[in-house]
């Protein structure tokens, strides 16, 4: 493993996310179960999947919580725009074109902006 990064951040903005894969929490289970495999993560729990935003419409939607045992996959899915902003976060290293593939094929869009973000913390003096 590569110890030249602590972190490794795979940030997704997605359009024109499929409409009933977005408002199905079961769809949603079992998306991010497929993602945890496939990017060779280790799901640490269940998901957790909730409906939030009701007090406005263009917020209104699924939020999906995946602990991995090297940190967290978190998912935030618009009822009414059909967007998804998703983040991939883990000190192990992983394919993000792994990712994005998997992430095309449920949402069933090809309208995915990312930005891959390498971390690593360092010493700063106030």
């Amino acid at each position: 493993m590569n110890n030249e990064y602590w972190g490794y951040h795979l940030i997704l903005d997605v359009a024109d996310c499929d409409q009933d894969f977005i408002t199905n929490p079961d769809l949603l289970s079992a998306w991010v179960k497929e993602l945890v495999q496939d990017i060779k993560m280790v799901a640490y729990g269940e998901p957790q999947i909730l409906h939030f935003g009701h007090n406005a419409d263009h917020l209104e939607g699924w939020t999906v919580l995946q602990f991995i045992e090297t940190s967290n996959i978190t998912a935030h899915f618009c009822d009414n725009t059909r967007e998804g902003y998703i983040d991939i976060f883990s000190c192990m290293p992983f394919d993000e074109y792994t990712a994005l593939e998997n992430v095309q094929k449920w949402t069933k869009t090809n309208q995915i902006k990312h930005t891959m973000l390498k971390r690593k913390a360092t010493s700063w003096n106030k």
